[in-house]
């Protein structure tokens, strides 16, 4: 009812400002009202309200539907975004690893190289010392063949002051005769 009176109030208001008899059609505003109600009655005949209800339906739906896809590529990039995150902490913690085991092998050759270094140096010292028990091998064969030399120098003068002419002799022929049985 409250609507009745304000819907009546409002068209009643043109009527009274205008001049004349309300229900003329030389009033205008009569005129305008009754063209208002009939474009009215003509959106209500096609249903343009209904399509409107319609459209803004569809309209509410597509928005809503818009909502339900942002959302879900919102927690589809979510999920990336931990996705990624988790794939960043495996890779720095497989890094570390990778560093560690690198520090490692490192260690390890560093280790090798000093036992190998060890050892060589040992083999140059053992190459050495038989080196040195080499000359000094040599080196005594060589003082002893020349002490031999100059034992049987020092032999030959004390025997050719000693001998006789002919007792050289005699050994001479001995010789021969040794060095003839021997070739023979």
């Amino acid at each position: 009812m409250k609507k009745l009176s304000i819907l009546l109030a409002t068209m009643a208001t043109p009527a009274m400002a205008a001049s004349g008899p309300f229900f003329s059609l030389g009033n205008t505003d009569f005129v305008v009202t009754i063209a208002f109600i009939v474009f009215i009655a003509v959106l209500v005949y096609f249903k343009v309200p209904g399509m409107l209800g319609g459209m803004l339906d569809k309209r509410a739906e597509g928005i809503a539907s818009e909502l339900e896809e942002a959302k879900a590529l919102r927690e589809e990039a979510q999920s990336l975004l931990a996705s990624y995150e988790r794939k960043q902490q495996e890779v720095q913690e497989q890094a570390e690893r990778i560093v560690a085991h690198a520090k490692e092998e490192a260690q390890i050759a560093a280790d090798q190289a000093k036992e190998e270094l060890a050892k060589s140096i040992e083999r140059r010292l053992d190459a050495a010392g038989d080196q040195i028990a080499s000359a000094e091998a040599a080196a005594l064969k060589e003082v002893r063949d020349r002490a031999v030399s100059v034992a049987v120098a020092a032999a030959g003068d004390v025997i050719a002051k000693k001998m006789t002419a002919e007792a050289a002799d005699k050994l001479v022929e001995e010789a021969i005769a040794e060095v003839q049985g021997r070739l023979h």
